[in-house]
């Protein structure tokens, strides 16, 4: 039998319980409480909820922005803002509040039994932001763009695009 595995043995130490640095949503982001599609899906009550509304930013090339599935804290990469597109980083802010709502209401954000494409909870999100992309005047293309993510592969953005009720072109058209 092996004996138990204490890093002081080696000379190493490190924390079991690291106090993770969540800072006020509205002390980074600006002007989200008069964003007309959230306040329709947020309620009357915006500006409290906002408020209460916890982001940690983190230091990943890889990430973008989501939602915490322990807490429902806000994680925004730090890289996406300094090199995403504007309207990209508005309409995701936009998605992930959402998603921030959801988790409150105690509803499961990776809903069992349902695709990234087929998720209710993904579906709500993207149409509160594509909501407020249309209101900014983004066409179907630049909807679709949007739309396409790496994480996903063709057929997945299709169908996430149909459940949106968006008309995706044919095949080896360009998009």
């Amino acid at each position: 039998m092996s004996r138990r595995f204490d890093p002081k043995d080696v000379g190493v130490s490190f924390p079991k319980d690291a106090k993770l640095r969540y800072l006020r949503f509205t002390d980074h982001f600006k002007g989200f409480e008069n964003v007309a599609a959230l306040r329709e899906a947020l309620g009357p009550h915006i500006a409290r909820f906002l408020r209460s509304v916890k982001v940690e930013f983190i230091s990943s090339r890889w990430a973008y922005m989501g939602v915490s599935d322990d807490d429902g804290h806000l994680l925004v990469s730090t890289h996406y803002l300094r090199t995403g597109k504007p309207r990209d980083i508005y309409l995701d802010v936009i998605h992930e509040l959402v998603h921030v709502k959801q988790f409150r209401e105690g509803r499961a954000l990776f809903p069992r039994g349902f695709e990234y494409p087929d998720a209710p909870t993904e579906l709500e999100g993207y149409r509160v932001c594509i909501a407020e992309g249309r209101r900014l005047g983004m066409t179907d293309r630049e909807v679709l763009e949007y739309l396409k993510v790496p994480w996903m592969e063709d057929k997945e953005w299709r169908r996430l695009a149909r459940n949106l009720g968006i008309r995706v072109p044919a095949r080896g058209r360009k998009h």
